[in-house]
């Protein structure tokens, strides 16, 4: 007779295949369907993650769903995800309170190249929940900001009850090295700034190509056609562009397939990518 050892699985420290247990530090509503979530692993751990990667958020009893970090890595102690309510997952962390347990898979995938970006500018793109991966690349920046050039950011959201970290973004507009601009798709009693797609902001920046290293975007694919039309008048080169391909991450490790593009896996390969890798990825946009 033959017979069979079972085998069980070990340890994984680095939260890949196992959830780590994590807690809800601190909950807020940021819109009527997006919520800031700040967590914390156990014993203080470090998530190690860089700007652009994500993890995957597990209840029990709901299930499982790719979150991007929207916390810069110079946070220490805790995290910080921004939770938009879309289904039965989000639905759920949305009820989260302090003290509540979470369990966290990750960091996954590739980042921004924010190493390129030391010295230079950049120009961060962000349509609607896209400014939520996007704040981790601008908190990287604002933390050493002797390090970084000019930082241009623009954001263009739905309504203006619609757009994300109010309170921050005024702040960001505080300092001269910076320039936010902001537009609504449609304007509310009392919106008193620009209306418009994104694209219509790029009339009013200047950059200089040869200075520009990383042009940062997150927002949904078919605004991804139209901006990058925009850089390309601008002299902007596909290798200075890097956006996220956020698409129905399930495993994380590259096993279940469920996010390919053009037979790369995007939590594994992305879920950044340059310009120059998405042009060649005829599925990407």
């Amino acid at each position: 007779m033959t017979q069979t050892r079972s085998r069980r699985a070990g340890p994984d420290p680095s939260g890949l295949y196992l959830p780590r247990t994590a807690r809800v530090v601190r909950a807020e509503n940021l819109t009527r369907q997006d919520r800031l979530i700040e967590i914390a692993l156990p014993e203080g751990q470090a998530l190690g993650h860089r700007p652009g990667q994500f993890v995957q958020v597990s209840l029990l009893g709901y299930g499982e769903a790719p979150i991007s970090v929207s916390s810069g890595p110079q946070q220490t102690g805790s995290f910080e995800l921004c939770v938009r309510r879309l289904g039965n997952v989000t639905t759920a962390l949305h009820a989260l309170q302090p003290g509540d347990p979470v369990g966290i898979r990750g960091p996954f995938g590739n980042g921004f190249p924010m190493d390129h970006l030391v010295g230079r500018d950049c120009l961060v793109v962000a349509g609607g929940i896209g400014l939520a991966p996007l704040r981790s690349v601008i908190h990287s920046i604002l933390a050493r900001r002797e390090r970084y050039g000019r930082l241009i950011v623009l954001h263009g959201a739905r309504r203006e009850e619609d757009i994300l970290f109010r309170d921050e973004i005024a702040e960001w507009q505080q300092d001269p090295r910076n320039e936010v601009l902001l537009t609504v798709d449609e304007p509310t009693p009392g919106w008193k700034g620009r209306v418009g797609v994104i694209t219509t902001l790029f009339p009013e920046i200047e950059v200089d190509p040869a200075n520009l290293v990383v042009v940062a975007m997150v927002g949904p694919p078919v605004m991804y056609r139209f901006v990058i039309l925009e850089l390309r008048g601008l002299g902007i080169k596909n290798d200075q562009m890097f956006m996220s391909l956020e698409r129905r991450m399930k495993c994380g490790v590259g096993k279940c397939g469920h996010c390919q593009i053009d037979g790369r896996c995007v939590c594994v390969d992305g879920p950044v990518f340059s310009g120059t890798e998405i042009m060649a990825m005829h599925e990407a946009i």
